[in-house]
């Protein structure tokens, strides 16, 4: 996933002297708020103003109250854009790495008897939170807390803001952009969902589509593990390959990239009976290029739920899945579905639900004949995350998250396709974040 970092390097005043105003800072007509970024870990701290402008507002300061040696290494991980300002250059350096990971690291070159970083978010509204602070190869943010600014940032007011702007080479964002909107189970447009790709298996001589993936880099692709298994156990890479940008099942595209698969990589405890932990990456042999067709999607974070609107996750599938003739779609169709509840899942059907639904799994869809289907395993479960929390109006900027897999369904009685007046399973994504990112950081 990658973000824009800025640095910016200023000497305002040293930790000393911060230190003895702490106590006694007053803002004429903001209030002053402290919050621990890191639950169990006191000796780091977020300060920052309420009341500020909507440009303004989603900044903080991050102190860590711990002397650091010569040498000293932090490195601090967020899980948004941000802006990253160093309080004192004369003590330190700052460098951004913002490719799958988003982060910064300081490199002390002379001892100092604390830290301070000012954390800024962009002017789209949204909040950069650390999810990881490592201090000399010490986690100091085993539990972080984010959230803790959300509930003082209240954006634009009675306003019509219109210079939103897109980050170029932002994740899950369209390039191409159509005027009306789909109904569910309708065709899409190229280009709607560019991180979509078609995945294919050589078997004996002939060479099959058998799964979606959905492309988070530009080397690998996130898929289900059933996908690329045969009997539980990894296919060989030569044999799979994928196309991205791809519209019609068959020929006839505006502008496809096709790259074969460098590895196959399965979820270690990968289940092939019940689909536990049915996830796997493919490393592509060389990378694809971005363009109005081809881009990646974002990976969800816990965070995303403080984004959406509030009521029920609404999540899009894509594929060629089977349609109402029960045969695979000659061009790429859409659907949306609602999550569901585990209670009201596993009452559905205790049979089935009761014994496959697990904390890493959930439920989506509807029973009215409307579902992921055949040919859709593997596709993401994507929701729209909005830049400006909550926003759900027509016209919201934001970026699509990949919260889930296409992983399993009921099948009819005495036939090998689902039954689409029952809900689906999907492999939780963001239960395997850090899995998946042990992989990816090395993408460069």
């Amino acid at each position: 996933m990658k973000f824009l970092i800025t640095i910016v390097l200023i000497s305002v005043f040293g930790y000393g002297k911060m230190s003895e105003l702490a106590a006694g800072w007053s803002f004429v007509g903001n209030p002053l708020g402290r919050a621990r970024p890191c639950n169990g870990n006191n000796i780091i701290e977020a300060v920052f103003e309420a009341g500020l402008g909507p440009e303004e507002e989603n900044q903080y300061q991050l102190f860590i109250y711990e002397k650091f040696p010569k040498h000293s290494r932090i490195k601090i991980y967020f899980d948004s854009e941000a802006t990253v300002t160093l309080n004192d250059d004369t003590v330190a350096r700052i460098t951004p790495f913002s490719w799958k990971d988003l982060y910064v690291v300081i490199n002390f070159f002379k001892p100092a008897s604390g830290f301070v970083v000012v954390i800024k978010g962009p002017k789209t509204g949204t909040v950069p939170y650390p999810t990881s602070i490592n201090v000399n190869s010490v986690e100091y943010c085993k539990d972080p807390k984010p959230g803790f600014l959300d509930n003082i940032v209240r954006g634009y007011k009675g306003t019509a803001h219109v210079s939103l702007s897109v980050p170029t080479g932002s994740c899950g964002r369209r390039k191409v952009v159509h005027t009306e909107l789909i109904v569910n189970g309708q065709p899409t447009k190229p280009g709607d969902w560019p991180w979509h790709g078609a995945i294919y298996r050589l078997e004996q001589s002939s060479v099959k589509y058998v799964c979606g993936g959905t492309l988070l880099s530009k080397s690998f692709v996130l898929t289900a593990a059933h996908c690329t298994t045969i009997n539980g156990k990894p296919v060989l890479p030569e044999i799979l390959s994928i196309i991205f940008g791809k519209y019609n099942l068959i020929g006839g595209d505006i502008a496809t990239q096709e790259r074969e698969i460098y590895q196959n990589i399965v979820h270690a405890e990968y289940d092939p009976k019940k689909l536990d932990n049915d996830i796997a990456l493919l490393k592509i042999k060389t990378e694809v290029t971005f363009d109005d067709y081809v881009q990646p999607a974002c990976l969800w974070d816990l965070n995303d739920y403080k984004k959406i609107p509030v009521g029920t996750v609404m999540g899009t599938v894509v594929g060629w899945g089977f349609n109402h003739n029960d045969q695979l779609a000659s061009t790429l169709h859409q659907v949306v579905l609602p999550k569901i509840l585990d209670g009201p899942c596993i009452k559905s059907n205790t049979a089935f639900f009761g014994k496959l639904l697990t904390d890493k799994k959930f439920c989506a869809g509807y029973r009215n004949g409307t579902s992921a289907c055949n040919g859709d395993s593997g596709g993401a479960y994507q929701v729209f995350v909005p830049d400006v929390s909550g926003d759900s109006t027509a016209n919201a900027t934001g970026a699509w998250h990949v919260h889930g897999i296409v992983s399993l369904a009921i099948s009819r009685p005495n036939e090998p396709i689902c039954d689409n007046t029952q809900y689906s399973l999907f492999t939780d994504v963001g239960r395997f974040v850090p899995w998946i990112k042990t992989y990816i950081k090395t993408d460069n």
